[in-house]
């Protein structure tokens, strides 16, 4: 393998449930990662899960010593994510991170310069936009299938009744229904559509506490905080002048259901879930432009990444090193889409327009696969 393709060695900080997919995709399917090792709060779990995928438990300090280690990947909980992703950054190392970046836009967009002074990398989930459902999305508005876009909504639902007891994470600052859920609407959609300009919202937090009906915990049957906010209603309009609405309620049932629409003038995209990286995206067209009514059809997909690919966003910011390009899951964006979901619940405590200060360049649309999805991330 030639030196531009070599392999980025990577150190990951966090063990729990999202580190297993993000273990098996970094170390199976993309080759472009060498993971060195894994680390954690509680060595005891980072054991565990290093063991299950034959790889070394280190410390975060031996991670950051080690010269092969080039990319630390961060899966711990947002109010862990500065400290860390600093101090990867001034050991000089590339940083992916989950979502949020930080617990702030400030605060992120202080990393963000910090990883530019150094000539860093440093991108941050969510990265299902660079999946199947959303590249064929991007696409399709690339090449004016809907015309003109003159709005866009989009509205979800879950249960925290259920969810706040088996993900205790949900409860901690930040875990509430904008930062954990939201981010996936508002990056799929900025992806698509670019940066927004001010937003309007109400936002509720009517549950304080939840009855823990986790049958492990010693708490189960007992009445736990769920500080948090479980309902979003925004008007969001982008700096295109294009404007719609966001609804996200937590105070529902579940499964997780959506609903995702951009709206042209010469048809409407309904698009799937964006917690996921594949689904159908249906064009409707718009019945003037054909001889006869015109049914919604689903369009062809030639992108690869339509199961769960998480770990595709530290692979692709891994060719983007190696290329000297910048990484499509951006921190510009993240710190821009986190500014937004700041404002958001700025805008329910005061009940007027938040303008949105920061901006970015929309990414990069990825090419289609040909069946070679790794070919697919190099371009």
């Amino acid at each position: 393998m030639s030196d531009k393709v070599r392999p980025l060695g990577v150190g990951v900080v966090g063990s729990g449930i999202i580190s297993e997919i993000y273990l098996q995709n970094m170390i199976h399917r993309f080759d472009i990662l060498d993971v060195k090792g894994l680390c954690s709060a509680h060595m005891e779990n980072a054991k565990r899960r290093a063991d299950q995928f034959g790889i070394p438990a280190r410390t975060y300090e031996e991670l950051l010593a080690d010269e092969s280690v080039e990319l630390i990947v961060n899966l711990t909980p947002t109010p862990a994510h500065e400290g860390i992703i600093r101090r990867a950054l001034e050991a000089g190392k590339h940083v992916y991170t989950e979502k949020t970046m930080t617990t702030g836009h400030g605060s992120a967009r202080a990393l963000a310069d910090l990883a530019k002074s150094k000539g860093l990398w440093l991108g941050s989930a969510p990265d299902t936009f660079l999946g199947a459902g959303w590249q064929t999305a991007r696409r399709a508005i690339d090449e004016g299938l809907i015309g003109e876009v003159t709005s866009f909504a989009f509205a979800a639902n879950r249960d925290n009744s259920v969810l706040t007891s088996f993900f205790r994470f949900l409860n901690l600052p930040f875990g509430g229904v904008a930062y954990d859920y939201s981010v996936y609407y508002f990056t799929a959609l900025c992806s698509l559509l670019g940066p927004v300009a001010r937003v309007a919202a109400a936002v509720r937090a009517p549950y304080p506490t939840h009855v823990d009906i986790d049958p492990r915990s010693a708490t189960c049957g007992q009445e736990i905080s769920t500080p948090n906010e479980s309902e979003v209603s925004a008007v969001i309009t982008l700096k295109s002048g294009v404007s719609g609405t966001a609804h996200v309620n937590a105070d529902s049932v579940l499964e997780d259901q959506h609903f995702f629409a951009i709206y042209g003038t010469k048809g409407i995209l309904y698009l799937p879930d964006p917690n996921g990286f594949g689904g159908e995206v249906r064009l409707q067209p718009n019945w003037h432009f054909t001889e006869q009514p015109a049914p919604a059809r689903v369009l062809e997909s030639a992108f690869g990444y339509a199961d769960n690919s998480r770990g595709l966003g530290p692979a692709e910011l891994a060719w983007s090193v190696r290329a000297g390009r910048p990484n499509r899951a951006s921190a510009d964006m993240a710190c821009h889409v986190l500014e937004v979901i700041d404002a958001i619940i700025e805008s329910g405590k005061t009940n007027a327009f938040v303008e949105i200060d920061s901006t970015f360049e929309r990414p990069r649309p990825l090419v289609e696969s040909d069946g070679d999805e790794e070919g697919s991330i190099r371009q």
